[in-house]
């Protein structure tokens, strides 16, 4: 082999190693985002199970339990809202605390008025 033919043998294992570096740092990039998307769905994830509990506790709530909790209330790290927008329909609303102003799950429930007849 010739001086000249090591020097090119050289240099194309060096562009072969260049190549894998590059192709194996993109796979490691790549596995770290996959990781923290889905840590990061599973917090979400998380967020909404806890938030629909709320939700269903609220929504089992009577007419008389409702109008005591109208208005906006901080329960743990969410903030829970109960309007009353006609006379027998309550809505329930349920956010975040750090993003108030994004409502994540909301239902709006009916409570009739009792009626006066025995």
């Amino acid at each position: 082999m010739r001086p000249a033919e090591r020097g090119v043998v050289l240099l194309e294992i060096l562009a072969a190693v260049l190549i894998l570096t590059v192709a194996g740092l993109s796979l490691v990039a790549l596995t770290a985002a996959a990781a923290r998307a889905t840590a990061a769905a599973q917090d979400r994830e998380r967020t909404q199970v806890d938030e629909d509990r709320l939700l269903a506790a609220y929504s089992l709530l009577g007419r008389g339990d409702l109008d005591v909790r109208l208005g906006s209330r901080v329960v743990g790290p969410y903030l829970v809202q109960v309007e009353r927008p006609e006379r027998a329909l309550y809505r329930i609303a349920v956010a975040e605390q750090r993003a108030p102003t994004v409502e994540d799950l909301v239902t709006v429930v009916y409570r009739p008025e009792p009626s006066d007849a025995p």
